[in-house]
């Protein structure tokens, strides 16, 4: 018992670095995205926060298990390294017996991942759908950004404002790049404000400010100077988001009788499932050669892991296409891990194996 709990405490210590890590990797890569997304005017920048929660919430089954698989895998070889394992060994104990601390470790963790893979992520991919269609909707001017140069309604309109102030209404130094009946226009005012008529239309009106219309190329050029100027700001008509895969339920899976939905639902049911197998593997698959490279066994579990991955993604990819029937998709990849993980615990496990590859070499 002291020896499980002080195992378990060097697999959770080990998973609060890799999780933490893994989860610094993801945020870093998608803030960047989103960041490059509202820097170009094609979402809100106060919306960045909120989306990138939604994309935690929802990748956070994959890094639990990813968490899992490398946390069992780090423990185990700093046994193998420290010679701790040689000393288990010697002792009568077999490998099999590392299954019970694993198992008391990774079982809770594979709970938590099917929870959040069954019901948590669904959740968040509905609630990012439903605030990607109110960001849809949303005014053009709040799209924009201060101080960088933004396109809406398809580029028939460049707008750029020094600084806004939603508070107040008010615009600063503003910049209005537009075509309308084939002439281009470009429009500059100091001063601007937001403003609501009766009827519920939002104007940006600019004032005491400059129109320069006309041709490209050409001297065609009019020059307006104008003390009040209404750009009518268009909002787009409120969607219902569609019910995707991805965003449907768990139990909306189970009730709709389509090939895409039966193919998340596979993928849902496949992650939880992968991590214990995967749990397991990082058993075997921790033995360290004392003669070969130092980190050759992490590449070997790396390229396992990645396989796998691959496999439930193509799987998946399968049951959604109409080409592999839902049942023979559910087992086929794990069936295939499973017999590879019982051949690598007899092979690390049975005497008689290991004096035969002594004497081979």
């Amino acid at each position: 018992m002291i020896f499980q709990r002080a195992l378990i405490r060097e697999f959770a210590t080990i998973s609060v670095a890799v999780f933490l890590a893994l989860l610094s990797i993801m945020l870093t890569v998608q803030l960047v995205r989103l960041l490059g997304r509202a820097a170009g005017g094609k979402m809100p920048s106060d919306a960045v926060l909120a989306t990138l929660g939604f994309i935690t919430l929802w990748a956070l089954p994959l890094l639990l298990a990813v968490t899992l698989f490398i946390a069992i895998m780090l423990a185990l070889v700093r046994s193998y390294r420290d010679s701790e394992m040689v000393i288990w060994l010697a002792s009568g104990q077999s490998l099999t017996a590392w299954l019970r601390p694993v198992l008391a470790y990774a079982l809770p963790i594979v709970g938590l991942i099917a929870l959040l893979s069954l019901v948590v992520s669904p959740w968040a991919a509905e609630k990012g759908t439903e605030y990607a269609a109110q960001l849809d909707v949303r005014d053009d001017v709040s799209r924009l950004t201060p101080g960088v140069f933004g396109e809406v309604r398809k580029r028939q309109y460049v707008y750029f404002f020094e600084s806004v102030s939603e508070e107040e209404g008010a615009v600063q130094n503003v910049f209005v790049s537009s075509v309308q009946q084939g002439r281009e226009g470009v429009m500059v005012s100091r001063t601007g404000r937001l403003e609501t008529a009766e009827n519920g239309d939002r104007f940006v009106v600019l004032e005491n400010g400059r129109r320069y219309e006309g041709l490209p190329g050409t001297a065609n050029f009019r020059v307006t100077e104008f003390e009040r100027y209404a750009l009518r700001i268009q909002d787009k008509p409120r969607k219902t988001p569609e019910l995707t895969s991805r965003s449907a339920s768990t139990l909306e899976l189970l009730a709709v009788n389509l090939s895409t939905f039966r193919g998340e639902l596979l993928w849902r049911i496949g992650v939880p499932v992968a991590a214990l197998v995967l749990a397991l593997l990082a058993i075997p698959l921790s033995f360290v050669n004392p003669r070969a490279p130092r980190f050759v066994n992490m590449v070997f579990a790396l390229l396992i892991f990645v396989i796998y991955w691959n496999l439930l993604v193509v799987a998946k990819a399968r049951v959604a296409q109409d080409r592999l029937d839902f049942w023979i998709g559910v087992w086929a990849v794990h069936g295939v891990m499973i017999p590879i993980l019982l051949f690598l615990f007899v092979q690390r496990a049975n005497p008689f194996l290991l004096r035969l590859r002594r004497r081979a070499r």
